[in-house]
């Protein structure tokens, strides 16, 4: 079913007021202009069910662009070695470049989903993962479902650096990594500094996606760069380190449905690890029938082996289904979106569920909780 063009200049002005504002100027720029425009939103009616987002129409104007950079739009990139802040001249460019590529960018969008593999949420999970070892007192196998191209997955093999009020610098992870972690920590009220160990020992690590990213597809690797936020090129720099890193030693990744598929993705971890299941800004991408079913898919998982399930979703698309009623993981109306980490297993059938931190979304800070 695709998405009205009223529907999707609605998705893009909420994008630059809830998401991209304070974050991203230059997409909150574009997106809040581009919700004005008919001749450039509707480029965004032909993405797949579902996946009509802001993010997914930067992307592909992205990544045309990756494919002109010496076009003077590039001065207004980051990403690309721009140093142009924003001015009058930031959207009639933009648009003319979109506008004469309209054919190109609406195929880009109709092929594409945004897969963002921020590898800055991995800061956002270590200490859930480390939590949920600690309870499984043995080895995990980890199987992250709607992985990307897997980067989360490494998440034991890079150091984490947290900054905290109370202690300082508080630093977790293998001190010997080529890739190092930042990420703001704050306490909030009766919550204590959560465990961030040197060492947190992973036996097997699968993805599961409906489309995977080889990284050793040079066309898909380009496509993952473009979906990370063009004005933010710390993000890139870490991503192509962790591309890096992960191509000496790669997980193994399946091509399936999130729930269809996941009784068999799991049993690719070995029957006598448990399994720890991580969800990181998927399920948002579902419908409720969706979540609904994939939860109950985990809870299937959970009556034959020990399961824990690491969540960091936005509050509705996940714990909600397993701890309801907290008001206090919704945000405002009007006010910044964040993400909520959850922690949950089962015992007989019952859900036992905690939501462990607020986020940021792309990882780069969370309030500890409990």
């Amino acid at each position: 079913m695709t998405v009205s063009l009223a529907e999707v200049k609605q998705r893009l002005r909420r994008f630059a007021e809830e998401e991209a504002a304070g974050v991203s100027p230059l997409y909150e720029h574009l997106a809040t202009r581009a919700a004005d425009d008919d001749e450039v939103a509707v480029l965004l009616t032909v993405a797949r069910s579902g996946f009509a987002k802001a993010t997914l129409l930067l992307a592909a104007v992205h990544r045309a662009l990756q494919a002109e950079p010496f076009h003077e739009l590039v001065n207004y990139y980051p990403s690309m070695g721009g140093s142009y802040g924003l001015d009058g001249g930031t959207w009639p460019l933009f648009r003319r470049f979109v506008v004469e590529r309209a054919d190109k960018i609406g195929k880009l969008v109709a092929a594409h989903t945004t897969q963002t593999n921020e590898v800055r949420r991995a800061a956002l999970l270590y200490p859930a993962v480390a939590l949920a070892a600690k309870q499984a007192q043995a080895p995990v196998g980890l199987l992250e479902v709607g992985c990307s191209a897997g980067l989360l997955l490494g998440l034991d093999r890079y150091g984490y650096r947290y900054q905290t009020e109370q202690s300082g610098q508080v630093v977790g992870g293998p001190t010997k990594t080529p890739l190092g972690l930042h990420c703001a920590l704050e306490l909030g009220p009766g919550a204590t500094l959560p465990s961030v160990p040197k060492k947190l020992a992973v036996a097997a690590r699968v993805g599961l996606d409906r489309d995977p990213v080889d990284l050793a597809d040079e066309d898909a690797t380009a496509w993952l760069e473009a979906c990370i936020w063009a004005d933010q090129p710390e993000r890139q720099r870490l991503f192509t380190a962790a591309a890096a890193f992960q191509r000496g030693s790669p997980p193994e990744l399946l091509t399936g449905d999130a729930v269809a598929d996941l009784p068999a993705a799991a049993a690719r971890v070995p029957a006598d690890l448990p399994l720890v299941l991580l969800t990181s800004n998927v399920l948002t991408y579902l419908p409720d029938e969706q979540r609904s079913a994939f939860v109950a898919a985990v809870r299937a998982l959970a009556a034959e082996r020990p399961v824990w399930w690491v969540s960091h979703e936005v509050y509705a698309a996940a714990l909600a289904w397993v701890l309801p009623g907290r008001a206090d993981l919704v945000p405002s109306a009007g006010g910044p979106g964040f993400g909520v980490l959850g922690l949950t297993r089962w015992d007989d059938g019952v859900p036992d569920a905690v939501a462990l931190a607020r986020t940021a979304m792309h990882g780069e800070r969370l309030v500890w909780l409990v």
